[in-house]
């Protein structure tokens, strides 16, 4: 059975069909993770993501975009990756491109909080 959420079951996979509802019309603090499968430093933010997940304890939701399977990378204007997008009640307000320690993603999320 397909799941949005990754192994962590914290973690949701956002699609185009489902940013409305899991990120614009979200009342709080959301981080995108847009990444893709080739890309190594994804691979390598990937599991970070996932570990803030697990830490934040519900202050943020942290999500994942696949853009090589989603034209809303486009539509944002993502021209790198790994790209880290802060949203806070469905506005952007905060963008991270490439590798960061995770201290400093977690610090961007306080600061939202």
């Amino acid at each position: 059975m397909f799941s949005l959420f990754t192994d962590n079951n914290k973690t949701v996979h956002v699609t185009d069909a489902t940013w409305e509802k899991e990120v614009s019309n979200h009342d709080g603090v959301v981080l995108v993770d847009v990444w893709a499968p080739w890309c190594g430093p994804c691979k390598i933010l990937g599991p970070v993501i996932d570990e803030i997940s697990n830490e934040i304890n519900g202050k943020a939701k942290i999500c994942k975009l696949n853009s090589d399977e989603n034209q809303k990378s486009q539509e944002l204007g993502i021209r790198g990756i790994p790209t880290m997008l802060f949203f806070k009640n469905g506005e952007l307000k905060d963008t991270i491109v490439g590798l960061q320690p995770k201290n400093n993603i977690i610090d961007r999320i306080n600061s939202l909080v």
